[in-house]
This record gives C-alpha cells, sequence and structure tokens, in this order.
C-alpha cells in the first residue's frame, strides 16, 4: 500500500513512525517549510522533517498546493491513501481526489466537538472530563467529513495541552495501525458527523493568554493548563509579563481587592491571587526574560509582589 504522510508538529510523529515499523510503503512526507525562529531567527525544521530524515523518507515541503506543479508532483507519487495529521494546511480538491482511498485525517477531538486548530486546548477549557481520538475522511471543510473510528480518553486534573496532546498522539498512531486496512479493504464503514452537535476551535496567539482575574479561579486555572506550553498563561508585574506556569484552586473568597496577592500559604509552597470567585494559588512562575521558579523561590526574591494587585485584561 502506498502512503503519502503529511504533518507538522511532534503529535503527527509517532503516527508517522508507525506506518514506517508497521512496513507501510511511505512514499514521502509532506511537512510545512522551516520556519526562522529563537533569538538567532535560524531556521527550524518542524518535528515531523527530523523523524522523516532519521527514517530516510523523501521530504516535501511546499507553500501550499495552488500551484499546479506542486500538486502534480504529490499525483506522480500515486498514493492509495494520503495520512494527515496536524499538517498545517487546508487541502482542495485537487489534491482531495488524487488517492483512490481518499485523504485520512486524524483529530485529536471526538468529533464533532472541538473542530479546529486547538481542539486539546478547547477540551481543557470547557472542562471536559473526556476526549480522544477521531480519524476521519476528509473533504472541503474543516473537519467536517465522515467519522470512520474514534478513542476516548480521560483527561486528568493535571493534564496541560503538552501533556495531554503526547497521550493523544500515541492513541492516534495505534488506532491508525489498525484502521487503515480494514478502511483499504472496504471493511469499514464511515458515519456522517452531526453538524448540529458540532463545537469549533480556532488559533491562539500571544494575547490569548492574558489573565482576567475577575474570573472564577477554577477557569483561570484551567487556562493556565490548556495554554501551557504556548502561549502561556500571564498577567502583567512591575511593566513586565509574569507567566502562571503552575496553580491549583483555593475554595472560599478572600477579604482582598480582585487579582490582589494575598501572601504564601501556611508551608510556602504557593501564593494566593483573589479572583472574581475563590481564589488562585500559584506554585510555578517565570518572570519576563528569566527561568521559571517555584512560588516561593520567587516571592522570596521579590518580597514587593505581595499585596500587588494584578491588572486584569
Amino acid at each position: 500500500m502506498k502512503v503519502v504522510f503529511m504533518g507538522t508538529p511532534e503529535f503527527a510523529v509517532p503516527s508517522l513512525e508507525h506506518l514506517i515499523l508497521d512496513q507501510y510503503q511511505v512514499e514521502a512526507v509532506y511537512t510545512q517549510p522551516d520556519r526562522a525562529g529563537g533569538r538567532s531567527r535560524a531556521l527550524i525544521s518542524s518535528p515531523v522533517k527530523r523523524a522523516a530524515v532519521d527514517w530516510g523518507v523523501p521530504i516535501m515541503q511546499p507553500v501550499n498546493f495552488r500551484e499546479v506543479e506542486a500538486v502534480a508532483q504529490l499525483a506522480g507519487f500515486q498514493p492509495d491513501v494520503i495520512v494527515v495529521a496536524a499538517f498545517g494546511q487546508i487541502l482542495p480538491r485537487s489534491v482531495l481526489d488524487i488517492p483512490a482511498r481518499g485523504c485520512i485525517n486524524i483529530h485529536p477531538s471526538l468529533l464533532p466537538k472541538f473542530r479546529g486548530a486547538s481542539p486539546v486546548t478547547g477540551a481543557i477549557l470547557a472542562g471536559e472530563e473526556f476526549t480522544g481520538v477521531s480519524i476521519m475522511l476528509m473533504d472541503e471543510g474543516l473537519d467536517t467529513g465522515p467519522v470512520l473510528v474514534q478513542a476516548q480518553t480521560p483527561i486528568s486534573a493535571e493534564d496541560t495541552t503538552e501533556s495531554l496532546m503526547a497521550k493523544l498522539s500515541l492513541i492516534a498512531a495505534r488506532l491508525l495501525v489498525d484502521v487503515l486496512p480494514r478502511w483499504v479493504a472496504g471493511e469499514l464503514n464511515s458515519r456522517a458527523q452531526d453538524g448540529a452537535k458540532a463545537s469549533h476551535t480556532v488559533m491562539l496567539f500571544k494575547r490569548d493568554g492574558e489573565i482576567n482575574w475577575h474570573l472564577p479561579a477554577v477557569d483561570i486555572r484551567r487556562k493556565v493548563r490548556a495554554l501551557q506550553p504556548w502561549p502561556g498563561c500571564y498577567t502583567g508585574w512591575q511593566g513586565k509579563q509574569l507567566k502562571i506556569i503552575e496553580a491549583v484552586v483555593i475554595q472560599g473568597r478572600k477579604r482582598a481587592e480582585v487579582g490582589q496577592v494575598m501572601g504564601l500559604n501556611e508551608d510556602g509552597s504557593f501564593f494566593e491571587v483573589n479572583t472574581g470567585e475563590g481564589s488562585l494559588g500559584v506554585l510555578r512562575v517565570q518572570l519576563e526574560g528569566k527561568k521559571s521558579m517555584s512560588a516561593a523561590e520567587f516571592v522570596r526574591g521579590h518580597k514587593q509582589l505581595l499585596g500587588t494587585i494584578f491588572p486584569s485584561s
């Protein structure tokens, strides 16, 4: 079976590697072009590209598929199926029509919930108890195609987007190599999504990480988890950004202003910030331009933090 794989972030790497290890004929790997990053602005390859290099698979990095040449090159691989996992581009009809058994997308949510660019973040923000992986046939919509199979997993109270994505990437890889031969053999039927039950997520920006302290502490903590590691959850302090990396919810309203830092708890493991409902126990922070550290370590070096009233977005 000839397979073309399309993916970019770390989430997609286990699926690519499972295909290779299961002896699928991976004709080529498509991934996003290298991007400038870091302080040096040097070009950085995607995790999928680095994996493809290690496995010796041909790598293609078209800017898009609007060019006839890019589509023709893809068609030249004559894939039986194209497997897509967080590739980062919407595929046009000219690409969807190339493989005989269609384009199969791996999406980290229980579709039709959390379609779009940030499904794992969306599930944590919504307070979902479960999420999962959907393997679906692609159409020209955004995660709207019929579903072949799904697998569900719980979201723990400590999961961040980073940790949950890592779990889902392994579930996705195992699910893919189970589903793919059955789909190609015609042993699996697809089912249409119920669009009336759909929810949508959008691409995240740095500004999305700013904290509104008037929200309940439980919602702020979900945001801290959901936006870890990027874009990060932060507040303003002394003209700089102070990232809240890890936190817990403290029930009960304190006699303080919303956003006010109320001091360390008895064992010194966190400092409390009053919110619109309850307070947030901040366990770990990172001041802009500095390394991350525990709340106790930060307060020892910045005692002026105590009593501060953080601004709200």
